[in-house]
């Protein structure tokens, strides 16, 4: 009989936690109260909003009361999730971080939680989160939330929005969980915290969206906007995935028969400490067999730049009005949510918001810039034989947090400083508003502490290639080491 010591438990990856319960060598029940007691001891991190304590071990004892070929059919048998808190969930608080929504409960599970829960995982609890999710550090300043803290270093930011997820998976809080993704929003948190981070694909947000949430999730943009699953290693990225969306197992791909095309402007104005990591990855998946191919993008940033906050700051009048009126939520309108904002930098943006400053250029956005930046990709991906775009995803690594404002501004190796949001969206930006599936990972740590992560973008609907990809990098490259916390 194994001995499931804290420390064992606490490491089981979500592939080996399932295989685990499944097989009836460790009890859900059992395993649930020592991540309860972990959540309890590192509460410190701020990681969630909610912690459900009566109600993850009552759904462990129902899966533990299950007979052996019962739990057999369940692909997710016992597992413990967290979910961002901007992400319906019956029976649990979904406050998108902001005082106009707390305590607010859905009546129903936002379809991507209902298959996990379908498929036999158990809701921890809320993960906290940026304020709204409009921002990249997920230090929120809302009374009931506080700033999450990166576990690798409490004293630095954990990235954004999806940030206390994150936290939670990077901790050993929980071993997987639900985040969104708007600008970047499980990718930068992956990068910063060490994890890995998926954005599916949502193309034209039609039959090319691979999750379909509707008025499900506490929106800024349906352009943009989309779930996406975090977990520390990408084969239980892949086992989430497959879970929502109905797929079935996924083997790695060959790297000797990859392209992997390298942006020329998302390999630039990077801190020199990251980009040593990350080029020494490079050289780690070069050895082994991986072709890279330089390609230029020129126009990519100027594109995106004409695209971004032209949807981010015009979406939102609609988009949260319909959130707000489909789940009858306490407030009524875009101004009650924005009268009670807590974060300055997100009361900055939701002014801008309801001034709808971006709405002239909305339409020429949507029609024309939009769709010359998806045929950018098209065309690259096209023209060099490329199965994937490589890049480090965020320019930096974590800087010290802020208590006093969500965000503030950043420099790069003692460059004049920057807006931190624009710092940490430009690698991860143009894939979201192009509607491609990104994948993050992590390719090491600056100075055996600060974790850098590397993402692949893919073309519209090449979720399942990306990550099989992902898979075969990961064999190179392996995880990182827990944080010392």
């Amino acid at each position: 009989m194994t001995a499931w010591t804290v420390d064992r438990q606490l490491e089981l990856t979500a592939c080996e936690a399932v295989e685990a319960i499944r097989s009836g060598r460790l009890k859900a029940a059992d395993y649930v109260a020592t991540l309860i007691a972990r959540a309890e001891a590192l509460e410190n991190l701020n990681a969630l909003t909610v912690l459900d304590v009566e109600g993850a071990l009552a759904a462990a004892q129902r899966i533990d009361a299950l007979s052996a070929s019962e739990r057999e059919r369940l692909p997710l048998a016992g597992l413990p999730v967290v979910v961002k808190d901007n992400i319906n969930t019956r029976g649990m608080q979904t406050s998108a971080g902001t005082p106009a929504l707390e305590g607010f409960v859905p009546a129903r599970h936002a379809p991507s939680v209902q298959r996990l829960v379908d498929a036999g995982a158990v809701l921890l609890g809320k993960a906290n989160m940026h304020e709204l999710a409009f921002g990249i550090t997920s230090t929120n300043l809302a009374p009931h939330c506080g700033p999450v803290r990166n576990p690798y270093d409490p004293e630095r930011i954990p990235g954004g929005s999806s940030g206390g997820t994150a936290a939670a998976v990077a901790a050993r809080i929980v071993p997987a969980g639900l985040g969104s993704d708007t600008g970047g929003s499980t990718r930068i948190p992956a990068a910063l915290c060490g994890i890995v981070g998926l954005r599916p694909s949502v193309g034209d947000g039609g039959t090319q969206r691979r999750y379909h949430d509707p008025n499900a999730v506490v929106p800024i943009s349906h352009t943009r906007d989309t779930v996406g699953p975090m977990a520390r290693t990408v084969a239980d990225v892949a086992l989430l995935d497959a879970v929502i969306t109905g797929h079935g197992p996924l083997a790695a791909a060959s790297v000797t028969n990859l392209r992997i095309g390298l942006p020329k402007p998302l390999w630039e104005g990077l801190e020199a400490a990251l980009e040593a990591v990350a080029r020494l990855a490079l050289a780690r998946l070069e050895a082994a067999g991986v072709t890279f191919v330089p390609v230029e993008m020129p126009e990519l940033l100027a594109l995106n730049d004409r695209v971004s906050f032209a949807l981010a700051l015009h979406e939102p009048i609609d988009d949260l009005k319909a959130w707000l009126t489909a789940n009858q939520a306490p407030a009524h309108t875009v101004a009650d949510v924005a009268a009670r904002i807590a974060s300055p930098d997100v009361r900055a943006a939701y002014d801008a918001v309801l001034a709808d400053v971006r709405g002239p250029d909305y339409q020429t956005a949507l029609t024309v810039w939009r769709p010359r930046l998806q045929q950018l990709y098209a065309q690259t991906f096209a023209a060099n034989g490329l199965d994937a775009l490589l890049f480090p995803t965020t320019r930096l690594a974590a800087v010290p947090l802020d208590e006093l404002n969500g965000s503030s501004r950043v420099s790069i190796d003692g460059a004049a400083p920057i807006d931190e949001m624009e710092a940490y969206l430009r690698n991860t930006d143009p894939a979201s508003n192009a509607g491609i599936p990104g994948l993050a990972l992590p390719a090491g740590l600056i100075d055996a502490r600060w974790p850098v992560g590397l993402e692949l973008d893919g073309p519209a609907g090449s979720d399942r290639r990306l990550l099989a990809i992902g898979l075969a990098f990961e064999q190179i490259l392996g995880s990182l080491p827990a944080p010392l916390i």
